[in-house]
């Protein structure tokens, strides 16, 4: 059956895979940007990063040169900073290593590479006949068994399949083997609405066979927190106030970030407010709500001397390096203010003649 599945879903994959970027020029340098790029981002969103990256950074060595400021920079609007950071590491460890890796084993052993990177870039790049197990693996392995049993993430998931995925695995096609099982998981076993009447290797679906796809995986619901947050939008002199989170901060040391209100002495209403929006991270809600204030006596003397407090040109944001929701916030607010409808009021906090910010 393992034979028959795979040799199934790899012709597929051969007519039908989609003509991506690093598929179209191979290479091992390709390979693993695009598999960091793609944690926790789909394709279509990452594109075109992918291709800017490419042009800034064409391999290791360029990368390994470059300085954190502008690694971040290329990367924003990603999210997920870590995984820039990582990359840069590796770029820098992969230059000095001898020998180069070359198994899954050799590249853990790299910063910011785990289980699934590894198996991926050792499969792909080097044909090392070992499974690899993303959230599109997954769901089609649990599919095809009808396996009832619950996950509560993914790293537990791959835990609980790893036999499964080695049982299918073709020792002698690994890179496509796994490539094809991702690009079935991500086109056609999706996780509403599954094109069932269309997958390659229904007749080997368990779930497809009794018509219940969508049971499965099991997944064990996680109680969301939710968190609300206000933030200040303070323009002085066409220069806005931005604070610069802390060098400790897991994901965006370093980053630009409109100020929270919590953090200077302002006293934002309901009148104040500009803008609220919410986003989801991981297990939580976070509701943020901007608010346009005066700069007040006080509040230029609790920014003044300290690395803390950015005031930024407004002329300049472009070139900054902002953390991706604040980035687009502040271009909605740009864009809101800039509007011949905006109250006369309240339009000094918007330089004469600033130009329209592209959307992103």
């Amino acid at each position: 059956m393992s034979e028959s599945l795979s040799s199934v879903v790899r012709a597929w994959f051969g007519r039908h895979g989609r003509a991506l970027p690093w598929r179209e020029n191979r290479s091992l340098y390709s390979t693993v940007v695009s598999e960091f790029m793609l944690q926790q981002t789909q394709v279509a969103t990452m594109l075109p990063y992918y291709a800017r990256w490419m042009t800034r950074f064409p391999d290791f060595e360029s990368l390994a040169q470059a300085v954190e400021p502008e690694v971040l920079f290329q990367w924003q609007g990603l999210g997920y900073y870590s995984r820039a950071r990582n990359l840069h590491r590796l770029a820098r460890a992969w230059c000095t290593a001898d020998p180069k890796p070359d198994s899954a084993a050799a590249w853990r052993r790299l910063p910011g590479v785990g289980p699934y990177t590894a198996a991926a870039v050792a499969s792909l790049a080097f044909r090392e006949p070992v499974p690899v197990i993303d959230g599109n693996v997954i769901r089609v392995l649990t599919r095809l068994h009808a396996d009832p049993t619950p996950v509560r993430d993914s790293a537990g998931a791959r835990r609980a399949l790893a036999g499964r995925a080695e049982a299918l695995l073709d020792p002698n096609h690994p890179g496509e083997h796994n490539e094809a099982l991702m690009e079935l998981g991500a086109t056609v076993c999706l996780p509403r609405n599954p094109l069932c009447t269309s997958c390659p290797v229904l007749r080997f679906c368990t779930a497809g066979q009794r018509g219940e796809p969508e049971r499965y995986p099991r997944r064990l619901r996680r109680v969301r927190e939710r968190i609300t947050r206000q933030r200040l939008w303070i323009v002085s002199e066409q220069h806005l106030l931005l604070s610069r989170v802390a060098g400790g901060s897991k994901r965006l040391a370093g980053f630009l970030e409109l100020p929270d209100a919590a953090s200077l002495p302002a006293k934002p209403t309901r009148e104040s407010e500009i803008l609220r929006r919410t986003r989801g991270i991981s297990d939580q809600t976070i509701t943020e709500t901007i608010h346009q204030l005066p700069c007040s006596a006080r509040i230029r003397e609790a920014t003044s001397d300290n690395e803390r407090w950015v005031w930024a040109p407004v002329s300049d944001l472009e070139s900054l390096v902002l953390s991706g929701p604040h980035r687009r916030w502040i271009d909605e607010i740009l864009t809101q203010q800039s509007r011949p409808e905006f109250d006369a009021s309240v339009r000094d906090a918007v330089p004469n003649g600033y130009p329209q910010r592209r959307s992103r």
